[in-house]
């Protein structure tokens, strides 16, 4: 899912989001939305769809992960969190019930739990602590997202989130949890957040082991092109990341071949694609020369082509996977082509 955290995937257009890069789905943030513009303007403009004018699937995450990672800006409590705003210092507070209702305000096809992401690395007992607490906030969003109706007159979904970090015990015990919670579809939080690349695929092995195979598994915050070829192997569904578009506004492109630094010199007189054969915007119309040179004079059309690019591939690579998934091949494809995919061209 391409990431849109404030009502934008940053320096691409909707209109290529739906007809270069072909998007089914992406993400919004549930922390900065609220926070700006605001839930008066989302109801005003008939939810996040509107707002954007974007008509296909939305997820938003529950503001979780934004609000612990102002550590020094928040209390945390039974009853939910105060934080304060990274804007303007202004306190609010979120609790499992008000963030049922700012999604339901939202509209987002998948809302997501408010749950606790606890920091890499962290003792035992926080992270047990963090995990029951957790699992109790996901009992509650499911009983509020019962209560409150949907706005717009479409279903909404929701998913709950397995923590408990990386205790490879407390993880087994969180995914049994949230598994008997029933939820629409499961997700794997509090990875990718420093671990060691190994450790979090141990964990994810453990938790798919134990979480419904018939509903939807997302892991959450992933990753590198490599990263979801180990994962897709372990038995995860879905996955959102910024690095495509992030990478992308700093020089760094994907290809099959490898990854490319555009501010590079050794660029600057390629008059080729990135990847020969690959249908995208960069290889069609522009060589990487003139990448470069949009790169080096920073002029914003070079970010703009450069996440579009980086877009396609990854939706390239997820339906590469799912054919070859569909077609059996996947298990001797993607050791290969993990390994190709990781290299710096």
């Amino acid at each position: 899912m391409p990431v849109g955290t404030l009502a934008t995937v940053k320096a691409v257009h909707q209109r290529q989001l739906k007809d270069v890069v072909k998007a089914q789905i992406i993400l919004g943030n549930t922390y900065h939305l609220y926070l700006r513009p605001g839930m008066d303007i989302m109801r005003k403009a008939g939810g996040l769809h509107g707002f954007m004018n974007w008509d296909l699937p939305i997820l938003t995450d529950s503001g979780g992960y934004q609000v612990f990672s102002l550590a020094s800006q928040r209390k945390l409590e039974e009853k939910g969190v105060v934080f304060k705003s990274h804007i303007d210092g202004s306190l609010h507070s979120f609790t499992p019930e008000r963030v049922m209702e700012i999604e339901r305000d939202l509209g987002s096809d998948i809302m997501m739990v408010l749950d606790e992401c606890p920091p890499y690395p962290c003792e035992r007992e926080y992270a047990v602590k963090s995990m029951h607490l957790t699992h109790r906030w996901a009992a509650r969003c499911k009983t509020a997202f019962a209560e409150i109706p949907a706005r717009y007159g479409h279903r909404q979904h929701l998913f709950g989130i397995v923590q408990g970090s990386t205790y490879p015990d407390l993880r087994v015990d969180s995914a049994k949890a949230i598994a008997d919670l029933d939820f629409d579809g499961n997700a794997i939080g509090g990875l990718s957040v420093g671990e060691p690349a190994h450790m979090m695929y141990e964990m994810t092995d453990l938790v798919t082991e134990h979480l419904p195979a018939e509903k939807a598994r997302y892991l959450m915050g992933v990753g590198t092109p490599a990263n979801l070829l180990h994962n897709v192997a372990l038995g995860i569904d879905m996955f959102d990341c910024v690095m495509p578009t992030r990478n992308a506004r700093n020089g760094m492109i994907f290809t099959r071949n490898g990854t490319i630094n555009l501010r590079n010199a050794k660029w600057k007189d390629h008059f080729e694609s990135a990847d020969a054969g690959f249908p995208s915007v960069l290889c069609t119309d522009h060589t990487l020369a003139y990448m470069h040179h949009l790169f080096r004079c920073g002029e914003l059309l070079g970010l703009e082509l450069a996440s579009v690019h980086n877009l396609q591939f990854y939706l390239w690579l997820m339906q590469e996977i799912r054919d070859r998934l569909e077609n059996d091949t996947f298990d001797e494809w993607y050791l290969p082509m993990a390994k190709q995919l990781d290299q710096r061209l």
